[in-house]
């Protein structure tokens, strides 16, 4: 390959990012153009297929922190001048520049030595909250790459994170040195109650007014779909955090924790008995300041 033909193969471009562009930017801006260029939706259009496989080469470079300071340093290389012949042909081989071990074109682009892979593919799946952390099988339906279009099922394993990578070896386009490898990019649609924070699950639960104040013991939700009772201390504050042990995600035989966090919930109406009550307990209580001292650290 000539040299002048890896500089300007820019990568930022092709996503369409400007070369400072953080992480989380280059992961949006892929996962967009995935989903526009993806050949289940562009239907054998040549030109399309190219554009995805473009995307998907410069994703797996841009994506790749040590890749893509490599390719950041051997572009520089290249605009500088720093090869002989100023970006022409290079006849002999990259590692006489680099050193074995160290040659940057190699773990970019497959070198020159040999045979080569088939190129590696990568293609998405979105999946449930609950499947994310529990593992399933997906059906993925596959075409261009050199292959006929085709399904194959691919298990995401337990444990999984939103925007993880599943690398399924042999399955990508075929090659003279055997098969690449399949990437499968992970989405995990959000669950409506339970949020993730690296190994442990979090919840917000609702309780009453006297639930807070009295004491009680409430039933918590679990992502097995079970439930746990808890104790809730009286005078527990809106906000306060409880820690169920080994109820969050579970990865081997290890597991997080799940985190109930307390939501007092005040009535919207009262009337009858309980506005009574109420008054009654504020006439109570109603030489209790609590706002003094808020106020005069308001205005230290």
């Amino acid at each position: 390959m000539a040299a002048k033909d890896l500089y300007e193969k820019d990568y930022y471009a092709i996503l369409g990012v400007d070369k400072k562009a953080d992480a989380a930017t280059i992961k949006k801006t892929y996962r967009a153009l995935a989903r526009e260029l993806h050949p289940d939706k562009t239907k054998g259009d040549k030109k399309l297929e190219d554009r995805f496989k473009e995307v998907s080469e410069a994703y797996e470079i841009l994506s790749d922190d040590k890749k893509r300071a490599e390719y950041d340093q051997a572009r520089e290389m290249f605009k500088s001048g720093a090869f002989r012949g100023g970006g022409q042909q290079f006849s002999g081989d990259f590692s006489d520049l680099f050193g074995n071990g160290g040659d940057i074109f190699s773990s970019l682009f497959g070198g020159r030595r040999g045979p080569r892979k088939g190129q590696d593919i990568q293609t998405e799946v979105s999946i449930s909250f609950r499947d994310a952390l529990f593992g399933k099988e997906v059906d993925l339906r596959l075409s261009g790459q050199g292959n006929a279009p085709h399904t194959i099922t691919v298990r995401i394993p337990a444990g999984v994170s939103d925007g993880a990578k599943v690398r399924v070896k042999g399955r990508g386009a075929p090659g003279e040195a055997g098969p690449g490898d399949l990437y499968v990019l992970v989405n995990v649609i959000p669950h409506p109650v339970f949020t993730r924070k690296g190994e442990n699950l979090h919840i917000t639960v609702p309780v009453s007014f006297t639930e807070a104040a009295l004491g009680a013991d409430i039933s918590v939700p679990t992502i097995e779909g079970d439930e746990v009772k808890v104790r809730i201390n009286p005078g527990t504050q809106n906000g306060k955090t409880l820690r169920i042990k080994g109820r969050g995600v579970k990865k081997g035989v290890n597991a997080g924790d799940l985190m109930a966090t307390i939501e007092v919930q005040v009535p919207q109406r009262v009337d009858g008995k309980a506005k009574k009550a109420l008054e009654d307990f504020a006439e109570a209580t109603k030489n209790e300041d609590l706002r003094s001292e808020f106020i005069q650290r308001a205005k230290a």
